[in-house]
């Protein structure tokens, strides 16, 4: 249920916990009892909410690891280009 922002024109902002399908119906002030005006505020919004670890708020440089490669093995073709068909050693 979200937290919405009101001003009486009496009494002052005050703050008022709706349902969003009640957000159209009019709302009272606590202490006058007049209608009070709904307030445009910006949303409270936490980027670091606690769900990570606080190591993990600044970045850091990751580095992969050289690793040894053997030369890869080739094969010398026996005829001319043994994948291509027109190019077959002719067997008569």
């Amino acid at each position: 249920m979200p937290l919405y922002d009101y001003r009486c024109n009496e009494c002052g902002d005050f703050e008022q916990w709706l349902q969003i399908s009640d957000l159209d119906s009019p709302v009272y002030c606590s202490d006058c009892d007049q209608v009070a005006n709904r307030l445009i505020s910006a949303p409270n919004i936490s980027l670091n909410s606690g769900r990570f670890p606080k190591k993990y708020d600044t970045p850091e440089l990751v580095t992969r690891k050289k690793r040894s490669v053997p030369p890869p093995r080739l094969q010398e073709a026996k005829a001319g280009r043994p994948w291509m068909v027109s190019h077959s050693p002719a067997r008569y």
